[in-house]
């Protein structure tokens, strides 16, 4: 009955009806239930637990209405005395969970039920204050301070967070709103931030109306994020997926994402904070990725990538009305460099852009930055692209005495809405091209071998070797 409710409320839109399908076909490959006791449950994960517990022994209600922050610190807290005994799980039941920001633990996993919904609190009593991050030097909505994440860890090891796709609601209208009216003295709260951290797992969930960016993994390594449904309103300020920001070795797939803003996002510290800050994002997999954004990009590299962004291999990639793929944004005063991107394999429909990088995108964290600080674009590398009903092929906008060099782009079938506009705009670039239709600028000089491909490394990055273990734990 639920899943025939579930497919009642679905309309004849695209993005809608696309976002149902993935939880009708969730809901149909988890009904577990056995005469309504759930027991022996497993899952996948980075570690398993010896300890586990329910939200409700600790005081938590889940009607809708009652305040649970409270009851998941006391859990988490006291679950934490498990990290050195073979660590906790904490199971949030089936129901509807209250909640501002709360920090998880080490040596944890939090896990929610099928017919779980985290709903976050709109009291901003509720929510903690926290200093800005050092590689961004301001607040991006506001000057001072940020809020706290819905669910938050620093300086954490050995961490999941995962479920039978249970939801969770970040209710961020109550944001959005505020931001529309200028009205946040402090950043509006991500919906997951883990900082300083490694060995972390953010899997099977779904993710609705987040304040802000949804998944922020900052100054962390090891990191695993998969089979995550991701949805906002495409008119939502701000609203990223996935943002790995200052991280090494990470691995993104199976994600399916709707959005205001890019579905995922490269990121590594803003202007001359970041420069300072120093600490590159690089070894990033990501691949099996579905994007809507009308007014934004399937994967940015930047717009804040000071601290460097390097070694991102991407492939296996579908967006759908989404402004541009794989998109890189920088400008004067960035410093930092972009370098070594391998994507591979996109199948695109109705596209602003196919390829875009820009050399002009000037947000900038304050006045002080340094306008001698050009960025190092290099080794971008695209192939195996069908694009069809696009308004652009490409837009490459290097920097007047900075080229973007090293660019190379194969193997590519566009199909465009209207031929009498300009299909390749360049400027201040280099590279080369081969198989590619229709014809590239003169920029990107054509090669004559027949067989010629960009390059994509053969090697494996140690993330992609890591191998889920089969966990389990009862549950009534």
């Amino acid at each position: 009955m639920a899943i025939i409710n579930m497919y009642a409320k679905c309309t004849n839109s695209y993005v809608v009806g696309f976002i149902c399908t993935i939880l009708l076909l969730r809901s149909v490959a988890e009904c577990r239930e056995v005469n309504g006791v759930l027991e022996n449950l497993e899952y996948p994960a980075i570690s398993c637990r010896k300890h586990s517990a329910s939200l409700i022994d600790f005081g938590g209600v889940g009607d809708g209405k009652t305040s649970n922050t409270k009851a998941f610190q006391y859990a988490i807290g006291n679950l934490s005395h498990y990290g050195s005994d073979g660590g906790a799980l904490l199971v949030v039941p089936p129901g509807k969970w209250l909640t501002g920001s709360f920090n998880l633990t080490s040596h944890f996993t939090l896990f929610l039920h099928r017919d779980t919904i985290i709903v976050a609190s709109q009291d901003e009593s509720e929510w903690p204050e926290l200093s800005v991050l050092p590689s961004y030097g301001r607040g991006r909505d506001a000057p001072d301070g940020r809020f706290s994440s819905l669910i938050f860890g620093t300086n954490l090891t050995d961490v999941v967070v995962t479920g039978y796709n249970g939801t969770i609601d970040g209710q961020g209208s109550y944001w959005w709103d505020k931001y529309h009216k200028g009205e946040l003295k402090l950043t509006r709260p991500y919906m997951i931030e883990i900082m300083f951290s490694d060995h972390i797992q953010i899997s099977n969930l779904t993710l609705i109306n987040s304040p802000s960016w949804f998944v922020h993994p900052i100054y962390s390594s090891d990191i695993i994020i998969q089979g995550l449904t991701i949805a906002a309103p495409t008119d939502s300020p701000n609203t990223d997926g996935i943002d790995p920001d200052s991280c090494t070795n990470t691995r993104i797939e199976d994600c399916n994402i709707v959005s205001g803003d890019d579905c995922i996002a490269v990121k590594s510290g803003w202007d001359e904070y970041g420069i300072k800050f120093g600490m590159p994002s690089q070894h990033i997999v990501i691949r099996r990725l579905t994007c809507v954004s009308p007014d934004s990009a399937m994967i940015a590299l930047g717009s804040e990538m000071s601290g460097g962004i390097q070694d991102v291999r991407a492939e296996n990639l579908t967006a759908i009305d989404t402004e541009s793929a794989v998109r890189i944004k920088t400008a004067v005063g960035r410093g930092g460099y972009v370098k070594d991107i391998f994507v591979k394999g996109m199948n695109l429909n109705n596209m602003k852009y196919v390829f875009w990088i820009t050399g002009s995108y000037g947000s900038h964290a304050d006045n002080d930055f340094d306008p001698k600080a050009l960025p190092d674009i290099s080794g971008i590398n695209y192939r195996d692209v069908i694009a069809d009903y696009c308004n652009y092929t490409a837009k490459l906008e290097g920097i007047p005495n900075d080229p973007f060099t090293g660019i190379c782009i194969s193997n590519v079938s566009t199909t465009n809405s209207d031929m009498k506009k300009l299909q390749w705009n360049c400027t201040d670039v280099e590279g080369v091209s081969s198989n590619v239709s229709p014809v590239p600028c003169e920029l990107l000089s054509q090669k004559e071998e027949k067989k010629f491909d960009c390059p994509f490394p053969d090697e494996k990055l140690p993330i992609e070797s890591v191998m889920l273990k089969t966990c389990s734990f009862k549950s009534v």
